[in-house]
């Protein structure tokens, strides 16, 4: 396993902190660890409020600027390759593999398709994120400019996927609208899901191949909502095969739900097509499939 050197978290405190210790307010906001957990961290020194050590005693303010000195951990291993699908001056295209995650976060930081980009190219940022067991394609921008330019115009960006649905799809075609939003997680607090009072989603789903027990479809996604894909499939009665955290109706599961960043489902960034923000030509890109999802 992968040990890294650490890292420095940079949090603003937010409105809520006048009325919390620190313990509290570091619990509330980062769910992942406990009181004594957080208590052990004050302890060691590793949390600063504006660049002081904490001591846990302190009346806190909004906008104090608080810092995690994490110390170096051992990040489980993951795909350490990738695909290249385009490269000019401007953008880098490519295929990021399942088990990879995209950026820095959930217990990864060097094993990131970030980190493993940035060896060779300092100067790439991502212009959006996969999930950890999400493969296919992922844009790179080169300069300011071109990260600018992109991330105003993302919303015309057609981004299509191919996933593997559970159950036999009765219909060829889903319009799927369902509102994405916070819904109660046992372990995180609250995750991404169907929610009446969410968010404006739309997918639409085509059927492509039905299985024994399963269905292929393509999805186009016209909004970009956190899980979208997953939660909208489920939605219909075809959540991910294999998926870890989403039952029929697009919620966590009742028993055990698994964490947003489980494998154990497919679904694949397989095209994307959009103007290039420099020479205006029209580029379409496409990843090939993973086997599973190939149609017959």
């Amino acid at each position: 396993m992968t040990h890294n050197e650490g890292y420095a978290y940079r949090h603003v405190l937010g409105t809520e902190a006048a009325r919390l210790s620190l313990v509290d307010y570091l619990v509330r906001h980062f769910p992942h660890s406990n009181v004594t957990e957080w208590g052990s961290r004050i302890a060691a020194g590793e949390i600063l409020l504006d660049d002081k050590p904490a001591d846990g005693m302190e009346t806190l303010r909004p906008g104090t600027v608080l810092i995690w000195n994490r110390p170096g951990w051992r990040e489980e291993e993951t795909p350490q390759t990738f695909g290249h699908i385009y490269r000019d001056e401007h953008l880098l295209v490519v295929n990021k593999p399942s088990g990879l995650p995209t950026l820095p976060g959930g217990g990864f930081f060097w094993n990131t398709l970030l980190n493993l980009v940035q060896r060779d190219i300092p100067e790439a940022r991502p212009l959006h994120r996969l999930g950890r067991a999400t493969s296919g394609l992922v844009l790179f921008a080169l300069n300011p400019e071109t990260a600018s330019a992109l991330s105003r115009r993302w919303p015309q960006v057609h981004k299509q996927y191919q996933a593997l649905g559970s159950h036999v799809a009765q219909e060829d075609l889903y319009d799927i609208q369902t509102p994405i939003g916070p819904q109660p997680h046992p372990r995180l607090g609250q995750v991404h899901a169907a929610n009446a009072a969410g968010k404006p989603a739309r997918s639409i789903a085509r059927t492509l191949e039905r299985r024994n027990n399963t269905t292929v479809f393509e999805v186009d996604l016209l909004t970009g909502r956190p899980h979208q894909i997953r939660i909208h499939l489920a939605c219909v009665g075809h959540p991910l095969e294999g998926d870890p955290l989403y039952a029929i109706g697009g919620q966590p599961k009742l028993a055990d739900p698994g964490l947003p960043g489980d494998a154990g489902y497919w679904l694949h960034a397989k095209r994307i097509v959009f103007e290039h923000p420099v020479t205006r030509a029209e580029l379409e890109l496409n990843a090939p499939l993973p086997e599973i999802l190939c149609c017959r």
